[in-house]
């Protein structure tokens, strides 16, 4: 495979205009570009930062492939690759000087193209999440719910979905990744967000959604603050998210759950959620790190 035979992109309806059927062939599994472009159709190009994002697609025989897209400072994301094409897309990013702070992919792409990445430029790929990729089959809330019930936020919350946003990104140790104010005012705009709230009214959980693209959302985020957690408040606000998004034309309800939290990817397979794929997340370091080695899957 030729490093010619892929093609960047800092256009984004370009872009689309070429990878728009490959992306939509397969949403779930695509989420990743399918919600952010969308997201850069909508709301502009400075939506994810400053600089300008970059993306590319694999074809040949004019078929598209696979693809990719990053909005710095964030990680490359790319779509399903075998080996030689992580590799080729990797020798192109690389002759290229293209920057890149890590690389976001399934599993079975992610450590190829982190290794070649690594011979490429001599930088270390460490290993830093690892999510698996959920798919909404029959949708089976947990009986019986927390007392209270699910709504749409409104502007009237939007303090709430600002500071929870804020701690959300805390807690996950990624901070914000958009302003706040503006991640709770186009989400309460679209009515994207829904709270759990108690009997007496007082939002418990939060679950948000990416707009419909495709006929998939995904769920994110879904956050619970610290003191109500263990109380099935992010179960029933997550099935809520979920239902809402069915009777709203979705064909795709999916979300990412951290691997390494046993609780929460229980938690989404008890209300229906069914595992797609494995993503992994490398960061690259010029700081020495032992050897790259696969991971078990």
């Amino acid at each position: 495979m030729r490093p010619d035979d892929w093609h960047l992109t800092q256009d984004l309806h370009h872009f689309l205009s070429r990878a728009r059927g490959f992306l939509h062939a397969r949403p779930a599994l695509h989420t990743l570009p399918l919600t952010v472009t969308e997201t850069l159709r909508a709301q502009g190009a400075d939506a994810y930062g400053p600089d300008a994002p970059v993306f590319g697609w694999l074809e040949r025989s004019g078929e598209v492939r696979a693809a990719f897209f990053r909005t710095p400072p964030r990680r490359l994301t790319l779509t399903p690759l075998d080996p030689g094409g992580a590799e080729s897309l990797a020798a192109l990013l690389a002759e290229l000087a293209h920057p890149l702070p890590g690389v976001t992919a399934d599993h079975d792409t992610a450590v190829p193209f982190a290794a070649a990445w690594q011979r490429a430029t001599g930088v270390t790929a460490v290993l830093q999440e690892r999510h698996r990729l959920y798919r909404l089959g029959e949708l089976s809330p947990s009986q019986p719910p927390p007392a209270g019930r699910g709504r749409v936020a409104g502007v009237r919350d939007r303090d709430l979905l600002v500071r929870w946003y804020r701690e959300f990104g805390a807690a996950i140790g990624r901070g914000a990744g958009q302003a706040p104010g503006t991640w709770a005012d186009v989400r309460i705009a679209d009515r994207r967000v829904t709270l759990w709230e108690g009997p007496d009214g007082t939002p418990a959980a939060m679950a948000a959604v990416s707009p419909m693209v495709a006929g998939q959302v995904r769920v994110a985020p879904v956050y619970t603050p610290a003191h109500l957690r263990g109380l099935g408040y992010a179960g029933a606000v997550t099935a809520e998210a979920g239902r809402a998004a069915l009777a709203a034309g979705a064909t795709d309800v999916v979300l990412f759950a951290d691997l390494t939290n046993p609780t929460s990817n229980g938690l989404y397979r008890r209300i229906g959620y069914r595992p797609v794929a494995d993503f992994t997340m490398y960061d690259f370091t010029t700081e020495p790190e032992p050897e790259l080695k696969s991971e078990p899957a």
